[in-house]
């Protein structure tokens, strides 16, 4: 046989031994993690970034938390993000924000200022075609007539009380459509303006049922005390043009304000309603009578007030219910003192 073929032979035969294994060394640090331990760590504390689904993902053997020492909380990429809850609502905010900005800028109806809450809430009617006809045609209104409120003004209702505190929901039909009156709060007038007579007989109304109560001296119908406080002071068109009532009727808000009240009704629970008028009233059909709080009456206008809204006592009524809800009643004296 020859040589080579002696030594192919041999080695075939030869029995294949398993390598011994490495014992371990208890004092060894395993690289891997020390590979790790010198990664640079990130800082999360004001990222926007969402990463909050790694939390559902990653297992709690895996997760390492790590404080800085200052509040902030560091990660790696050995483990999973975990946020404060500060933290977590922060991004949310954050991040609402940056979508509330590029929606303005497409569609100039929505204000950057809208209330962050409120927003949420309604994003998705941003997205229906009929808003984007209003959106339209309020573009070419205010390119064409004098438009009341001022833009900037027309989602102030949204910036004083966010839509999860709301407490009290009072609901009128458009904006004052004299200069200088509206401002986006139904019944309210800005400062310096005199009260209108549906508001001067609300007045009246709150003297006789509220003990303590006193109108505004002068020119006093601003009510934003009102809305800091979690009233709701919602029309149901938003806007209109100089000296023509109702001239934004079937425009579109009424769909809108629908969704308002919608959202209320369906995410709340024992919300006071004050209706005033038919249209108030019918307006408000939708509302879940098992959970909320409905209290109805006539217009406060000059032309019904007397047939049932002065004697209503709807402030005092509204007030016993929070109260007996274990919620802080309304200060409805809780009003800017304006002199002529």
């Amino acid at each position: 046989m020859p040589k080579n073929k002696q030594i192919t032979h041999f080695f075939k035969k030869l029995p294949k031994t398993p390598m011994p294994a490495e014992k371990k060394n208890p004092n060894k640090v395993d690289e891997n993690i020390l590979s790790e331990e010198k990664s640079p760590l990130k800082d999360v504390t004001n990222s926007t970034t969402d990463k909050t689904d790694m939390l559902s993902t990653t297992p709690d053997s895996k997760r390492i938390r790590l404080d800085s020492g200052d509040g902030k909380i560091l990660t790696s990429p050995a483990g999973g993000l975990l946020l404060s809850p500060e933290q977590k609502d922060r991004m949310d905010k954050n991040k609402i924000e940056a979508k509330r900005k590029r929606v303005s800028s497409q569609l100039p109806l929505v204000s950057s200022s809208m209330g962050v809450s409120w927003f949420k809430a309604l994003e998705k009617e941003f997205e229906k075609p009929y808003f984007k006809q209003l959106n339209d045609f309020m573009v070419t209104e205010r390119a064409k007539y004098t438009i009341f409120p001022l833009a900037e003004d027309v989602w102030s209702w949204t910036r004083h009380t966010s839509i999860q505190d709301i407490r009290v929901v009072i609901l009128g039909q458009d904006p004052y459509h004299g200069p200088g009156q509206a401002h986006g709060l139904c019944f309210s007038v800005q400062p310096g303006i005199p009260p209108p007579p549906s508001l001067i007989n609300m007045y009246k109304e709150l003297e006789a049922d509220i003990k303590g109560f006193t109108r505004p001296s002068g020119y006093g119908g601003y009510l934003a005390g009102w809305a800091d406080q979690g009233v709701l002071l919602l029309n149901a068109v938003l806007t209109v043009r100089s000296g023509a009532a109702n001239s934004h009727k079937d425009k579109g808000w009424e769909k809108l304000t629908d969704a308002v009240i919608k959202w209320i009704s369906e995410n709340s629970s024992d919300v006071v309603f004050l209706l005033w008028g038919a249209y108030a009233q019918k307006k408000a059909a939708m509302v879940d009578k098992r959970k909320h709080h409905l209290l109805k009456s006539v217009h406060p206008s000059p032309l019904s007030a007397h047939r049932g809204f002065l004697g209503c006592k709807h402030f005092s009524q509204c007030n016993e219910i929070l109260t007996k809800l274990n919620k802080d009643p309304i200060d409805w004296g809780r009003l800017p003192q304006i002199k002529n």
